[in-house]
């Protein structure tokens, strides 16, 4: 599903982009709100993409120490990563949250388009949830599969 909301954004940004400067090279003009929406849009492609990292376990991590220590060490090691991810995620809901909250409170607009911030900031909580659970499903399925054992970069078991 993160893959399919990745690569429609990236179309979307793409066609975006691409509309912009036609419009500028033969106009001299240039439309502001394509890069209000643009900068919404690669928030949310990186949202997916993280969230598309988080259940493939791909996420970067130093592997020296990961690869290294033994089949325990593996364990605590991936049960950490995941609990890591999830918490910093879980914060950025919040936060996020309360950001869209007071966009919404005070009124505030954007410089593009004019309409209210929280339109787009009231999205992205739900996108980052949506990593924290995608870090949690993809820790238990790797457990699970593996047997309670720890399993390697690429979901195999080590």
């Amino acid at each position: 599903m993160e893959e399919l909301l990745g690569v429609a954004v990236m179309a979307a940004l793409v066609a975006i982009t691409l509309v912009n400067v036609l419009v500028r090279y033969f106009s001299n003009q240039s439309f502001a709100w394509t890069e209000e929406i643009s900068v919404f849009l690669l928030v949310v492609m990186t949202l997916a993409g993280a969230a598309t990292a988080a259940a493939d376990d791909v996420h970067i991590r130093i592997e020296f120490f990961y690869a290294s220590g033994s089949r325990r060490q593996r364990q605590w090691l991936a049960a950490l990563s995941a609990l890591a991810t999830v918490l910093l995620f879980m914060l950025l809901v919040v936060l996020i949250a309360r950001t869209a909250w007071s966009e919404f409170e005070f009124g505030e607009t954007t410089s593009g388009l004019g309409v209210p911030r929280w339109w787009y900031s009231a999205l992205l909580p739900f996108l980052a949830l949506m990593v924290a659970l995608r870090a949690i499903a993809g820790f238990r399925r790797r457990a699970r599969s593996a047997g309670g054992t720890a399993v390697s970069i690429h979901g195999e078991p080590s």
